[in-house]
């Protein structure tokens, strides 16, 4: 018995240390997880930041954090619309996959995101992530569809664009403001956003920033009213650049700055007042102007500083990529159209795309590869202007090219006849898609 109780407790104490030091390792692993921080824009313009050549609006932070980071130059939203922008953003999936395709969502509307889609935010909550959404939600405003159902801890925001009325001001599922005071809103996210950072700086923590502007209509602070160059817009872009400084500043603040990644962009190009840097086309288009943002990302130690890449991307690899970043579990159920573009973070000219899709709501309007484009439909929202089928076939090498100006279809029909190829398969896979091609 004796000897019994003694390899009884050796091996008690065996299990009791390996234990601990398994939870050790989970700790030390939990400690060093990145923390992530996507700051989105509304109807911000490819050439409205100075990294990207504007000159009128002064984005002295934003430039900061391109030299300190990467710059992408063919980085693309997953729709011209604010809705399936950030269905697709946070989802790894075109959009269509999740009903979310058409437009976007209006106060009369009762869908919203489906409770089905797995989001950034519930991923990380996986991994005991904190998670917040600070602004704009737009994917459902109906009780099932708020944001703390989709894996949120915390929300602070508008339901829908700042054009719709009613508009309330919500801390979670709570209204705290209405009307809203709109000239406050840019400050008052920078704040909740700081705030969050400072209560969650001892565990990873995910915030999804999704400021309000520069969507329609335009407001800005008495600070930095009548400040720039560009008039209102300037002035609200201004204040979105000044916003983001205060969040890379509390960052290093804490101490935080190393171990986290901070992305900028917009979900989708420019409507009114924005430049979208010489592109073709705007909001609601298939053109470049519609679907091409700015991408900035920040990772001290990870990001090589003043890079650039014009590898193609899309909102859609944010999800795999903080998947592969963070560890996350991610069902095998999950069928994702996003990739891993870590590499491309990291200053890679290689895409992870053969080719990525665009969309006129249900429809592939083009196909993007590295170097072409071939558009197939063409119109802007809301107006059934659809180009004539018969002998318009639009395709355009980006490299020479990259303001769609010049069809070079006659040039290269083998070209062409690969983009058919790949629209054909898109329409096979994602289903229900009507495309009339000759």
């Amino acid at each position: 018995m004796h000897k019994v109780s003694i390899k009884f407790i050796m091996c008690m104490s065996t299990v009791l240390l390996s234990c601990f030091y398994t939870q050790v390792s989970l700790s030390a692993t939990k400690e060093n997880l990145p923390n992530v921080i996507i700051i989105l824009t509304d109807d911000l313009g490819y050439g409205d930041l100075g990294s990207y050549g504007g000159s009128i609006i002064k984005t002295p932070n934003l430039d900061r954090m391109a030299n300190e980071g990467i710059r992408l130059t063919n980085a693309y939203s997953s729709s011209s619309n604010c809705t399936p922008s950030r269905a697709g953003l946070l989802t790894g999936r075109y959009p269509l996959r999740s009903g979310m395709a058409h437009q976007v969502i209006f106060v009369s509307d009762t869908h919203g995101l489906p409770q089905s889609e797995w989001t950034i935010a519930e991923m990380l909550k996986e991994s005991d992530y904190s998670t917040a959404i600070i602004g704009k939600w737009h994917l459902g405003h109906t009780p099932e569809f708020w944001p703390t159902k989709h894996g949120f801890d915390y929300y602070y925001g508008l339901p829908y664009s700042n054009n719709q009325s009613p508009l309330a001001l919500y801390r979670n599922e709570d209204k705290i403001e209405e009307p809203v005071d709109q000239t406050r809103l840019t400050g008052n996210y920078t704040r909740e956003t700081i705030q969050f950072i400072e209560k969650n700086r001892d565990k990873p923590f995910f915030i999804y920033l999704a400021h309000t502007s520069p969507h329609v209509p335009l407001h800005v602070s008495d600070e930095f009213k009548g400040k720039s160059k560009a008039s209102l817009y300037g002035d609200v872009v201004e204040e979105l650049d000044w916003s983001t400084g205060e969040i890379l500043s509390a960052l290093q603040r804490l101490g935080l700055d190393k171990n986290t990644l901070v992305i900028f962009t917009s979900d989708n190009g420019p409507y009114q007042g924005g430049v979208s840097g010489g592109l073709r086309g705007t909001k609601g288009t298939p053109w470049e102007g519609g679907y091409r943002v700015p991408f900035l990302a920040r990772w001290p130690g990870k990001i090589p500083a003043g890079s650039v890449s014009d590898a193609i991307s899309m909102n859609i690899d944010l999800l795999p990529t903080i998947q592969k970043i963070s560890g996350a579990v991610l069902s095998e159920s999950v069928e994702l159209d996003g990739k891993n573009i870590m590499p491309v973070l990291k200053g890679s000219q290689q895409s992870p795309h053969e080719k990525l899709y665009i969309f006129a709501d249900e429809k592939i309007a083009g196909v993007r590869t590295q170097n072409w484009k071939a558009v197939f439909l063409a119109r802007y929202r809301g107006i059934n202007r659809w180009l004539p089928k018969h002998d318009v076939r639009l395709l355009f090498n980006m490299l020479n090219d990259p303001f769609e100006r010049y069809s070079v279809v006659t040039s290269h029909e083998d070209i062409w006849l690969q983009m058919k190829n790949y629209l054909k398969e898109g329409i096979e896979e994602l289903e229900s898609l009507a495309l009339h091609l000759k």
